[in-house]
């Protein structure tokens, strides 16, 4: 399965795995899993920390990198197609970083691993 890991997802699995529903820690683990992660959560995570929503152990690059090397993933960069399909996406969510991942699943026929359930609504799959 080729799974894109959202922000929650990727700094929930690199601070505090346990926390994750066990189903999702083996998707995450299972070798046959292809994983991305969106540039646009390296973004988010900064905005985040930035305005004291969350804390990150390190700084922020070595925390993305570290992160993502550690789930085997690789890095999904924010190309203009994704930037140009949100703009066809219905108003179901308001968040501008999902409606990338959104996006990005949707033009490369990703299911997402999120626990926002709101991504089915634009006919994303969801991995939680």
């Amino acid at each position: 399965m080729n799974l894109l890991v959202d922000t929650v997802a990727l700094y929930r699995a690199a601070t505090m795995p346990e926390t994750l529903p066990e189903g999702v820690r083996r998707c995450l683990q299972d070798p046959a899993n292809a994983l991305h992660v969106s540039l646009v959560s390296a973004w988010e995570l900064a905005i985040k920390a930035s305005i004291g929503k969350l804390v990150l152990p390190c700084a922020l690059e070595g925390f993305f990198v570290q992160s993502v090397r550690d789930l085997l993933a690789t890095t999904l960069a924010i190309e203009l197609g994704a930037i140009a399909r949100v703009t066809q996406l219905p108003p179901h969510h308001r968040d501008p970083f999902d409606r990338i991942i959104i996006a990005q699943a949707l033009i490369g026929g990703l299911a997402v691993v999120t626990s926002d359930r709101r991504f089915e609504d634009y006919g994303v799959e969801v991995v939680w």
